[in-house]
């Protein structure tokens, strides 16, 4: 069997370990990270601030979004809720509300548990240590590290995947990221790195590297500060770095929605179960597991079955980190709801009240190309 470049690069050295002591000094390492930032560094809101309540709120924000994406969603809750008190006054719905659209919204569920539980234990302040930062719901490592470093200077880095990127291909380590041990390793391996002087700076500065320039696909090397210290650049292997074996699966779903119309208004309910979009608002759904079509909807659904409707519309595509949905929506008229619908908490809506609750993206993008919503 043929070797990989990565496999062949692992069999050349004897233990990662050793190679990351004799390959660049820690300090070095620092030094030339903390230069780079300085000169290179973006504007950003939460850079202006030490505040842990908005640390932590830009942190939240930015998991599993992009920074251009989440500064309006930051701002917008800046203004609404400038406090960790004014957040935790907040009802759920209009914390969901504010969120819309930036998706994985057992984020904003535990944004706001945290903010009740910093005002209900800690009197409204945030602890000052990555331990017991930990212990606060929604707050893992990554963003305990953050907030302990950037407000309160402790030196414990962030893990994150721009960092496994940046280590992985600077020190030529081939350890698959996909197992929880290497993750370990690489917090150890971080922690030796981190600049006891400037810890916040540092974790931003390997944040912003990874982020604007040690790229996934086209990393900017011919300008790299590290070019000629780099595993991944002198061995090419940019491309091989970081391991990552395990991949999962995606799940296709097909959603097909049923709009019940009385005159100008629309029945809605509050998702309720262990899915996804659990709190947000949506139609009727009746969901297969592969493409149908109105006929074979009718014959198996009671809601369907004595209904006369419109053709289905265009496919929606919404795509979720392991999960691709594939939604039609279906037109009809009711004066009243069936029984069945009543019990689940189904209710009709006019366009006012709609525009007020909170909807995943996928039901937005629906009623505004239908013109149902601005």
């Amino acid at each position: 069997m043929t070797k990989t470049k990565g496999e062949d690069f692992q069999h050349s050295i004897n233990k990662d370990d050793n190679y990351i002591e004799n390959h660049l000094a820690r300090k070095k390492f620092s030094r030339k990270l903390l230069f780079w930032y300085a000169e290179n560094r973006r504007n950003l809101p939460w850079r202006h601030t030490k505040d842990p309540y908005k640390i932590w709120l830009s942190e939240i924000i930015l998991q599993q979004t992009r920074v251009a994406q989440g500064i309006p969603y930051y701002q917008r809750f800046i203004r609404q809720f400038p406090t960790v008190f004014s957040l935790a006054k907040a009802s759920e719905q209009d914390v969901l509300r504010l969120w819309q659209g930036l998706g994985y919204y057992t984020r904003a569920r535990n944004l706001h548990h945290c903010a009740l539980e910093v005002v209900e234990n800690f009197h409204g302040k945030f602890p000052d240590n990555f331990k017991d930062l930990k212990k606060l719901r929604g707050i893992g490592s990554y963003t305990a590290a953050a907030i302990a470093s950037i407000s309160f200077h402790q030196p414990v880095v962030v893990v994150d995947g721009n960092v496994f990127r940046v280590l992985a291909r600077i020190f030529g380590i081939t350890k698959d990221i996909s197992e929880l041990k290497t993750k370990d390793y690489f917090f150890a391996l971080g922690n030796e790195l981190i600049s006891k002087e400037h810890p916040d700076e540092f974790n931003q500065a390997i944040m912003e590297f990874g982020a604007t320039h040690c790229l996934p696909k086209i990393p900017l090397c011919g300008e790299c500060i590290f070019n000629k210290d780099c595993i991944a650049n002198t061995h090419d292997l940019q491309t091989v770095l970081p391991v990552k074996k395990k991949k999962q699966k995606v799940t296709k779903r097909y959603f097909y929605y049923v709009i019940i119309r009385k005159g100008k208004k629309v029945a809605m309910r509050k998702r309720n179960e262990k899915d996804i979009w659990h709190g947000l608002f949506d139609f009727y759904l009746a969901e297969t597991t592969k493409p149908s079509n109105l006929q074979k909807l009718r014959e198996e659904n009671k809601i369907l079955k004595n209904v006369q409707s419109d053709a289905l519309s265009k496919t929606y595509k919404h795509q979720l980190s392991h999960q691709q949905l594939l939604a039609k929506f279906i037109t009809v008229d009711l004066s009243t709801l069936p029984a069945e619908m009543l019990k689940v908490g189904f209710k009709f809506y006019s366009i006012s009240e709609i525009k007020k609750l909170p909807k995943p993206v996928l039901i937005l993008r629906y009623l505004k190309d239908e013109g149902i919503l601005e």
